[in-house]
């Protein structure tokens, strides 16, 4: 949630932050009313509150004929302030329920507008010049027995799969490959659990709005991740980090689900829009002020994945009204699919400054000792089957064969090729010195 200190200092910039996303700026007004009531009911209960507490020394010392009167005054307050404190508890509730009702300020350079408004900021790489009918993916990955789409729909429906060797070998590939570059980085590795409690959900911006992307499981009140950047958010709440030495970061692996509600008739076909799929993402807590610094690590990271794996792709800076919740700024990386004759999405990473972390109180001492709130930002370093998906396409040979870049070659027994029927032999370790 964002700071109502600058709810109430600066308004108009909130609003002008509601309307950059095409929201409704009216809440901003039902914020401020529902604080000035809050701090009114707050008053209110004090000052019964302090009356209370001086009749309850009148009665001690009261007089005998000024006692009765003195009682009923007493337990007049008593009620009263009861009263009060449930006004107080019903204020804060509505308090609540106004601030989570507004996203997070946008940036001041974020484009305006929605969807189609993105700019791009970068186009690196080569697209590819096939001299011969470009295969989808779907079809290069049957060829190679490594995506099955039929078998996945028989035992779960549409929009699931099965990976099967060398696209199962790919998985472990490319987790390993995400993992390994982060660690480098200094990222902490975590294999974080994909359900959560509504908490964590609700503090890092995936439920009111968009609970009709998630899935529940409603006998045990708790939700199916959609990335695991809200369990690792989660996993700090209530706590105040040393962040003396920089930056926080955590690498986090996990299932991710995903309704695509309102996602119908598009991408049907294939890997690329599917309703579970793993994941490597990057994760941060810094103070506000690295907050933007960070943000273009994470998009540096993402970019040095994308070009080991040897993929066109394009930057952009997505527009006001097509960011999250919880983002005042995302950047999208889309890589370049050849059956399609465009660049799709196939990372992101967002910058959430404050906003999930006041709601998680997750916190930091400043330099003076004080506790601060502290910064959040995401990346998603691999989406593994929307990566294969793109490989796939992208590294397609006229013989039906598929190129393995060089920096998975380590993790699939050094083959340069997948070609239809290969077994494939997985990386022996090196034996100890």
């Amino acid at each position: 949630m964002i700071d109502l200190r600058l709810v109430r200092e600066h308004p108009d910039l909130v609003k002008a932050s509601q309307r950059a996303r095409g929201a409704d700026e009216s809440r901003v007004d039902e914020l401020l009313a529902a604080d000035a009531a809050r701090r009114e009911a707050v008053k209110r209960a004090d000052d019964l509150r302090a009356e209370q507490k001086a009749a309850s020394q009148a009665v001690r010392t009261a007089s005998p004929e000024q006692r009765p009167a003195v009682l009923d005054r007493a337990r007049a307050l008593a009620a009263e302030v009861k009263q009060a404190e449930e006004a107080l508890r019903g204020a804060d509730a509505a308090l609540r329920e106004a601030h989570l009702r507004i996203a997070n300020v946008v940036h001041d350079g974020v484009p305006p507008g929605g969807e189609d408004d993105a700019v791009t900021l970068r186009t690196v790489g080569e697209v590819p010049a096939h001299d011969f009918p470009v295969r989808d993916h779907l079809e290069i990955g049957e060829a190679l027995g490594a995506i099955d789409t039929e078998r996945g729909a028989k035992v779960s429906g549409a929009r699931f799969y099965f990976l099967t060797g060398p696209g199962a070998m790919l998985e472990f590939a490319l987790a390993q490959l995400a993992i390994g570059q982060a660690v480098a980085a200094g990222f902490t590795p975590v294999v974080a659990p994909a359900l959560v409690r509504p908490e964590a959900m609700e503090g890092t911006g995936f439920l009111g709005e968009h609970d009709e992307e998630v899935y529940r499981v409603e006998r045990d009140d708790l939700y199916l991740v959609g990335t695991s950047e809200v369990a690792l958010a989660g996993m700090r709440s209530n706590e105040v980090l040393d962040l003396s030495a920089g930056p926080l970061r955590y690498a986090g692996w996990s299932s991710c689900f995903r309704r695509e509600a309102g996602s119908y008739g598009k991408d049907t076909r294939g890997i690329i829009r599917v309703h579970w799929f793993d994941k490597v993402e990057m994760f941060s807590f810094c103070r506000p002020e690295d907050a933007a610094e960070e943000h273009r690590r994470l998009l540096a990271w993402e970019e040095e994945f994308l070009q080991a794996l040897e993929l066109p792709y394009r930057v952009v800076d997505i527009a006001a009204g097509d960011l999250g919740t919880s983002a005042a700024r995302k950047y999208d990386i889309e890589a370049w699919f050849p059956s399609q004759g465009t660049y799709r999405e196939l990372t992101s990473t967002s910058d959430c400054t404050t906003f999930q972390a006041r709601r998680l109180n997750t916190r930091y001492r400043d330099a003076d000792g004080r506790n601060q709130t502290a910064a959040t930002l995401n990346g998603t370093l691999c989406a593994v089957a929307r990566t294969i998906a793109c490989l796939l396409e992208v590294h397609q040979r006229a013989d039906g064969s598929v190129y393995v870049p060089k920096a998975l070659r380590p993790w699939l027994g050094g083959v340069e090729a997948l070609t239809p029927g290969m077994t494939l032999v997985a990386p022996v370790p090196a034996p100890n010195a």
